[in-house]
């Protein structure tokens, strides 16, 4: 199993356990990481709440440092996901569009790059 983003394509390593899976991507070596690991938690139903359904998304890269007291150092996205048991499709798009849409704004730029939370 694969998947591609941005021309690039990550592989199956290895499935972690029913719910998490690693991939790898092509800059991937035994020094360097360059992988994605995928998981989900399944909803737990109680007397009265139909549950939550949890996915999360991990990159981690390693990265060349500039000006840092190492060469090297992993860079971490992560992207964690929470849908009620019963959210609409298109309440579950909207959301997930307005997540990507911030990333490219300034906002989304300025809390990935300045560290800022109040634009």
């Amino acid at each position: 199993m694969a998947f591609t983003v941005n021309t690039k394509t990550y592989n199956l390593d290895t499935s972690l356990s029913a719910n998490a899976a690693q991939y790898i991507g092509p800059a991937n070596t035994f020094a360097v990481k360059d992988t994605a690991v995928l998981k989900r938690t399944p909803p737990k139903a109680t007397a009265t709440f139909s549950g939550v359904a949890r996915s999360s998304l991990k990159f981690t890269k390693t990265v060349t440092l500039t000006g840092a007291l190492t060469t090297t150092g992993d860079a971490i996205v992560e992207v964690s996901m929470s849908l009620p048991v019963g959210c609409s499709e298109a309440d579950a798009d909207s959301i997930c569009q307005d997540v990507g849409d911030l990333l490219i704004t300034s906002t989304g730029n300025d809390l990935y790059w300045n560290h800022k939370i109040n634009p």
